[in-house]
């Protein structure tokens, strides 16, 4: 496909998801910052399962505006507080284990790298692979989870850029896009635009709109 072509698809993509999941919930993962990155790793973690994207955006928003944005914070709540949460929030279905996952991921974090996920960056010496293999380590978070994780925190870490996980480089083949980072890479602005691409392909999949965008595209 000529790269013409490829830019005005990538163009239609994000002209009609212009925010990355983190974006979408108000999480600054660019900062860099313990809670951020915490926040996004629970978000990873509730997005891994298998329900809908919207589902687990609303069941972890709903944990924040609950204050449940840090380490300390949800180290402090309970079982039936989180699973009251959840299951209000559209996240019934999961609602109980997540919420032991949530807990256990929690605990491990704030014993192992003192609440702060840079610490897990340093002990993986910025190595992409090391990074994904302590990731799922955390209870609840897979290689689903992981991906989910890495592909917005390029933003942040830049020797994860540029990142495409799987389901994204499909969703791109299904457009007819070269699913190939740097490929991929070469159609957005640096980290933080890829990682809206990629949110854009991965939601374009989702609502079964590669029509829709392949005709804007035109």
């Amino acid at each position: 496909m000529k790269t013409d072509k490829q830019k005005a698809i990538a163009k239609a993509v994000l002209e009609r998801y212009p925010e990355s999941y983190s974006e979408m919930l108000g999480i600054d993962l660019a900062k860099n910052t313990p809670a951020p990155l915490f926040q996004w790793l629970n978000c990873a973690l509730l997005m891994s399962a298998r329900i809908s994207a919207s589902q687990a955006q609303r069941a972890a928003g709903a944990l924040f505006t609950a204050g449940f944005t840090t380490p300390d914070k949800m180290a402090k709540t309970n079982w039936d507080e989180r699973v009251k949460v959840l299951n209000k929030n559209g996240y019934a279905r999961y609602d109980e284990s997540t919420a032991r996952y949530i807990a256990d991921t929690t605990a491990k974090l704030k014993e192992d790298y003192g609440g702060d996920l840079r610490k897990l960056r340093e002990e993986a010496g910025h190595d992409p692979e090391a990074e994904r293999k302590l990731l799922k380590e955390f209870k609840g978070i897979g290689d689903v989870g992981a991906d989910i994780f890495l592909r917005e925190v390029q933003t942040a870490w830049d020797e994860l850029y540029p990142f495409v996980d799987s389901r994204a480089a499909k969703a791109a083949e299904n457009l007819g896009l070269d699913p190939a980072p740097k490929a991929l890479s070469r159609l957005a602005n640096g980290p933080g635009e890829l990682a809206r691409l990629l949110t854009g392909l991965v939601q374009t999949d989702l609502d079964n709109a590669g029509n829709d965008i392949l005709k804007a595209a035109a």
